[in-house]
């Protein structure tokens, strides 16, 4: 739901994004009036992803710590990365470009579903490689654009900034999406692992 919330917030962001965007192609035209309301609008909007993006990170961090508790006893050799690192890898400058993305991948092998002969069934990583380098993505973005916004100086440049920070808010919208496969398809992975073989009924 805090997923979804932030993907909410993201679009409303990307509206506040257009809405400057359009402002500054026809000053002309525009009042003192809409370029205050595009001020608070644009503002608003970063209020609002910002509290939803901390309070999934909370969220979505203890989780993502529970599910990696869960991995161990499913495949312990998968794990090369110990319980810590679901928690402390977010927390590393630089490292955290990658190593939450390691060990959620570690996590995401380690829970695919067993075959019946006991052989792991292969399952496609596609969605945890789509959520981290979207998220990577939209992170990069965002650093480029908001630098651009701080620095713009005319309504061109305003302009230019408003577009690269709207690109960035759509690839936070598709990583929010894909964080929801991962969650929702890892947690019925973990479910089904653990649910017990159906005994035979004594006549």
């Amino acid at each position: 739901m805090l997923l979804a919330l932030n993907a909410v917030a993201d679009l409303f962001a990307v509206y506040a994004d257009y809405n400057v965007y359009s402002l500054m192609g026809d000053l002309l035209s525009v009042s003192d009036d809409d370029l205050s309301r595009a001020d608070v609008l644009y503002a608003a909007a970063g209020l609002w992803q910002t509290m939803s993006m901390l309070a999934t990170s909370v969220v979505f961090i203890v989780w993502f710590h529970r599910a990696r508790v869960n991995a161990e006893y499913f495949a312990q050799d998968i794990c090369t990365m110990g319980r810590g690192w679901a928690i402390g890898a977010w927390f590393i400058p630089v490292a955290n470009l990658w190593l939450p993305y390691r060990v959620a991948r570690e996590v995401w092998q380690a829970s695919a579903q067993s075959t019946p002969d006991g052989s792991w069934r292969k399952v496609s990583h596609a969605p945890v490689k789509a959520w981290w380098f979207l998220l990577i993505g939209a992170l990069a973005v965002d650093k480029i654009g908001s630098t651009f916004y701080n620095h713009a100086d005319s309504p061109h440049a305003l302009r230019q900034a408003s577009t690269i920070v709207m690109i960035s808010d759509l690839l936070s919208v598709a990583a929010a999406v894909f964080a929801i496969l991962f969650v929702r398809k890892l947690t019925t992975m973990q479910e089904v692992s653990v649910t017990p073989e159906p005994t035979a009924t004594a006549w």
